[in-house]
């Protein structure tokens, strides 16, 4: 039988005649997710880029040799153009940056999860080729996880050793009495995993475990944030403050001697100075729970009974993600491993901290890190990097000083932008900050299956295959099968897979050889895959051969002998399994933090008090339920969920009321960065003073020739801040966003349509002269005045 991976699930494709008819979850999988049913319409959309594309303005100046028209960018036609004719233009293109500029140049960053295939992933594919022509400038860590990993290897560990070795969750089911869940544990975030979720298990888990010993506490300003635990406990809280209520827990742990001494003395350093902070003897500020009470909107009894709740019994300290996504965002991260440590469980079953339970379906699966085939992507001869969330900053300021885990480094100057499997406009801050970022290299060449905004906004567009149509490996660390994704279908339009387009631009460029190394895809699968088996022995796997593997569509990876309990080694026996950092302790005040001397972010874990804001409302932007970040936003399980066309936000009754907005009403939401159009739910769910809406709705501007144009579907970027987490991590900040909302209240009824999902103008040649920009109707125009 035939199966495909996602980073969603396992499916089963229905081809009928050549064409992909539905996908059928796989058999085992209890709780699928429905994402998959976007696919089969979607693939063969209108939204398909069916040819390869350039931008007219670009195909004239290079025909005629003048680079001017960068700023038209996500407003001209394309020209279809054959495939020798684009690779020609790509190949020379990179070859002349490289000669006036050197690789330095050439920005290959192109951040993305792309296809769940080992050997097809888009971003390893562009690495291995930007390396063999002699290097590029790139990006380092995630937007994810910007700040927490930058920050955990300096106190505990690296972020993926740490979610490689995450307490199983049949453990916590056998041991765990409470789980504080700081930011929930989502249902719909545990869909996914990078490279496959082959077995849903989030919300199995969390039924077990509410069923047996383990009582929940939501600390989130969602109560849906913990939908699969319905006897949680909601402790409402102030979006950002999470850290002045975990400083004030530790003030009670201490000032009641409910603090573990011991663990603290044996495994730790550096708790005097953080003691210091909390009792107010450094500050002259004691950390009480009053205090805390005052920021976190949680009542300081309530404050107290938790620490005393926490220490009564074998407790789970967890944080989602979404709290290190903001301005500090390392201090969270880094209360949670004070807080276990202080509370002395850290290594025992049940107890200690998590960094991300819920975030992804593979975290706690209790299966081996065992991530299957690897492509190698040679050495990047070239030093230079940006963290990832600074691509604007990037663009707009080379050249120009940037800090970054204690060093001082400079933005390089970006001539040539190369992005294969992404979609910078759905996740970067402050999007009319990045369209005009955008405007500023010379070239911008993007691999997609989709008319995506980045598709939009480049010069050069060369369709790929999605992964249904070409053979591949599905496998993830942590995930229960590793499974062989036959192609379903053949390639739609003359789309091709990034592997052969890279070959032929490398035979162009004079390298064929040690890109290919003589194989194809699948004699590279087959490579791959045997490549793999002293990795997997590494974990007590023995893969079978390769022939096997295929031919049974799937290979399910045995679960460890052991249990996996997080950091019980280093429990056991701290001096044998010593933890990779300075001290090999647990650092609760870092003295290399703290000799990086940064004023937002000290070498201990600490509250800093937010800016004053005059935008009423805080905005989350969360993770959404019906696609994965913005893939598939086309599909119809996306569709299905909008509102008049528009990404549904969610807002608490006595907001709504306060400005006459009722459910179903489209509102704007705005700030000074920009604004965008949104449908309304109601909850009663959700903090007043506090709004919700899912990333990844596809960004459409109503005039994309007007600088900060409103966004007429819903993407959450055009109001959220582009500064970085602080100067150690450099990390998104996307959740310190406030923001205004009123009702769109127009003079005429219709709303403008949602275009998004139409591909731009697309022409067989280049016009004799310059095509005019699409002009607006009048109904458009009239409201781009208005309201933009």
């Amino acid at each position: 039988m035939s199966y495909t991976s996602t980073h969603w699930g396992v499916y089963r494709p229905v081809v009928e005649g050549g064409k992909l008819r539905a996908l059928e979850p796989a058999p085992w999988d209890r709780d699928p997710s429905p994402i998959g049913q976007s696919m089969a319409a979607a693939i063969d959309g209108p939204a398909r880029v069916r040819r390869p594309a350039v931008r007219e303005g670009f195909l004239r100046e290079v025909q005629g040799g003048r680079r001017e028209s960068s700023r038209r960018r996500g407003q001209e036609a394309f020209v279809e153009v054959p495939w020798d004719e684009a690779l020609d233009l790509v190949a020379a293109e990179l070859r002349r940056v490289r000669e006036r500029h050197g690789n330095p140049a050439i920005f290959g960053g192109s951040y993305g999860w792309a296809s769940a295939g080992r050997f097809h992933h888009a971003q390893g594919q562009l690495h291995r080729f930007l390396n063999g022509f002699g290097g590029y400038a790139y990006s380092v860590d995630t937007y994810s996880l910007g700040a927490g990993r930058v920050l955990l290897p300096h106190i505990v560990a690296d972020m993926d050793s740490l979610l490689a070795q995450h307490t199983s969750w049949d453990v916590l089911g056998e041991h765990c009495d409470l789980f504080v869940a700081f930011g929930g544990l989502p249902l719909r975030n545990g869909q996914v995993s990078p490279g496959g979720a082959s077995d849903h298990q989030l919300n199995g888990a969390l039924q077990r475990l509410t069923q047996g010993r383990t009582k929940f506490i939501n600390v989130s300003p969602v109560r849906h944030d913990l939908d699969g635990a319905p006897n949680a406990e909601w402790l409402p809280i102030r979006p950002g403050s999470d850290t002045a209520l975990m400083v004030a827990i530790a003030h009670v742990l201490i000032t009641e001697g409910l603090h573990d001494q011991a663990f603290l003395a044996r495994y730790c350093v550096g708790f005097e100075p953080f003691e210091a902070y909390v009792l107010g003897t450094s500050d002259r500020q004691p950390k009480t729970a009053a205090w805390a009470a005052a920021r976190t909107g949680i009542a300081a009894d309530r404050i107290t009974a938790l620490a005393r709740q926490m220490a009564a019994g074998r407790t789970l300290v967890n944080t989602a993600y979404s709290l290190q996504r903001a301005q500090h965002g390392e201090q969270p991260f880094w209360m949670a491993v004070v807080l276990a440590a202080m509370l002395g469980q850290i290594g025992l079953p049940g107890g200690g901290f998590g960094l991300g339970y819920g975030c992804m379906n593979n975290t706690g699966s209790g299966r081996a890190p065992f991530s299957g085939p690897r492509l190698p992507q040679g050495r990047n001869p070239v030093e230079t990097f940006i963290p990832v969330a600074r691509i604007a900053d990037m663009l707009l300021h080379p050249g120009e000083p940037f800090d970054y885990n204690g060093r001082h480094l400079h933005y390089p100057e970006a001539r040539l932008v190369y992005w294969a499997g992404g979609n910078p406009f759905h996740h970067h801050q402050d999007l009319n900050r990045l369209v005009q970022a955008w405007q500023r290299p010379e070239t911008i060449i993007v691999h997609e299956p989709f008319w995506t905004a980045t598709a939009r906004h480049a010069d050069i567009v060369l369709p790929v295959t999605t992964p249904l149509e070409r053979d591949d490996i599905g496998s993830a660390a942590s995930d229960r099968f590793m499974i062989a994704m036959k192609a379903a279908i053949g390639p739609i339009g003359r789309a091709r897979d990034d592997y052969t387009i890279f070959s032929q631009l490398a035979a162009r460029l004079g390298f064929e050889g040690d890109f290919t190394q003589g194989r194809d895809a699948m004699q590279w699968l087959r490579h791959l895959y045997d490549e793999s088996r002293e990795r997997a022995a590494a974990h007590h796997i023995e893969l079978p051969g390769f022939d096997s593997f295929w031919v049974e569509g799937r290979f399910e990876v045995p679960r460890p002998a052991r249990p996996v309990v997080m950091l019980e080694g280093f429990r056991a026996d701290p001096a044998a399994h010593a933890l990779p950092t300075p001290s090999g302790k647990i650092e609760i005040h870092s003295a290399t933090i703290a000799g990086f001397d940064y004023e937002d972010c000290l070498g201990h874990p600490a509250w800093f008090e937010p800016a004053p804001s005059s935008w009423p409302l805080h905005l989350l932007s969360s993770q959404p339920a019906t696609r994965l970040h913005s893939q598939y936003d086309h599909g119809s399980v996306s569709a299905a969920s909008k509102i008049a066309g528009c990404e549904p936000l969610t807002m608490n009754p006595q907001d709504a009321a306060f400005r006459s907005i009722a459910a179903g009403d489209v509102v704007r939401v705005f700030n000074v960065r920009g604004a965008f159009l949104a449908g309304v739910r109601l909850s009663d769910g959700l903090m007043p003073g506090v709004v919700q809406i899912a990333t990844g709705a596809w960004y459409d501007p109503m005039d994309p020739r007007r600088p900060g144009s409103l966004d007429k579907h819903g993407n959450p970027n055009l109001v959220t801040p582009d500064v970085g987490s602080s100067r150690l991590s450099q990390g998104c900040s996307a959740q310190s966003a406030r923001v205004e909302i009123e009702r769109w209240q127009e003079t005429l009824p219709a709303l403008p349509t949602v275009t998004a999902f139409e591909p731009p103008s697309l022409v067989a040649s280049l016009p004799a002269s310059p095509s005019p920009a699409p002009p607006l109707n009048a109904r458009a125009t009239v409201r781009a005045r208005s309201r933009a």
